[in-house]
């Protein structure tokens, strides 16, 4: 095979077995797998596994489509009968919080719990995604104000700042954030002031890169380029009036010009663990 020549994909089945909701799996499971180029899984997952019965079914279903099995039991008796019905079918089978699991254990000298109030705080966990992403989709673009007291953080930038995707990225870490847009001749200042509960955070952005988002937005539409929402000079003046908002008031501040929406969620989080620590009267 000459070097040039393109490798051709390799499929493989990946049975993902959780008493869970199974979302940390899977998501362990694709974060693994994209490193591997030229790999594609085709997934088995089965959720909410807590009884024998459901076991056998899945071990029918392992043993009809053969592959790696991936697992996060929790409950002793069901690892154990996994593990044993992997074997006799010369599967190989993980479980994928084990290193780690076992590292902590090791590090806090405590021996691992196997209560099944573990399992409901993954639950837990999961609904208050959940609510976040309700609450993130009801609260985009300065909808939903009688609510926004209720947030955990308020995005507030010009157009085309990422505001949006943060926010469902932040409620996928069970972030309730709402956002509100700076909008020429609008000022959401004494909006904004009577909230009392909510981190008020600014994002900021370079007006040639924002000038560069917005023709590409308006490209995708098939509009002109012609108005003041990419005029230079307007854009520029724009973004310095959202700079000195963001002054006047004492809100913290992100760049975004150069950030990913993970890495914006990030410093969010950041901002608002430092902000929960001084509440506390911890250090940060």
């Amino acid at each position: 095979m000459s070097s040039g020549a393109v490798r051709p994909a390799t499929y493989f089945h990946v049975h993902l077995v959780s008493d869970s909701t199974g979302e940390t799996l899977n998501s362990m499971a694709k974060a693994v797998i994209a490193r591997f180029d030229g790999v594609i899984p085709i997934e088995h997952i089965y959720a909410l596994v807590r009884s024998e019965r459901q076991l056998e079914r899945v071990l029918e279903e392992i043993a009809a489509a053969p592959g790696v099995v991936l697992h996060t039991l929790v409950d002793r008796d069901l690892r154990t009968a996994l593990e044993e019905g992997c074997r006799q079918l010369d599967m190989p089978q993980i479980g994928a919080l084990d290193p780690l699991v076992g590292a902590l254990s090791r590090y806090l000298g405590t021996a691992i719990s196997s209560r099944v109030g573990a399992q409901h705080a993954l639950d837990h966990d999961y609904f208050n995604r959940i609510g976040a992403l309700d609450f993130a989709i009801a609260h985009d673009d300065g909808q939903g104000h009688g609510e926004l007291g209720q947030a955990d953080v308020i995005l507030v930038g010009v157009s085309r700042t990422s505001k949006t995707p943060t926010c469902i990225y932040l409620a996928n870490r069970g972030v309730r954030a709402g956002n509100i847009p700076l909008v020429p001749g609008h000022d959401p200042s004494e909006r904004l002031a009577a909230l009392n509960g909510p981190l008020v955070v600014g994002l900021l952005v370079s007006p040639d890169r924002l000038i560069q988002i917005r023709r590409n937005r308006l490209t995708g539409l098939g509009a002109g380029d012609d108005s003041d929402y990419v005029d230079l000079d307007a854009v520029r003046d724009e973004t310095i009036r959202a700079r000195r908002l963001f002054e006047r008031h004492g809100w913290p501040t992100i760049d975004v010009t150069r950030r990913s929406v993970e890495e914006t969620a990030a410093a969010v989080i950041n901002l608002l663990n430092e902000r929960r620590g001084r509440a506390m009267g911890t250090p940060t």
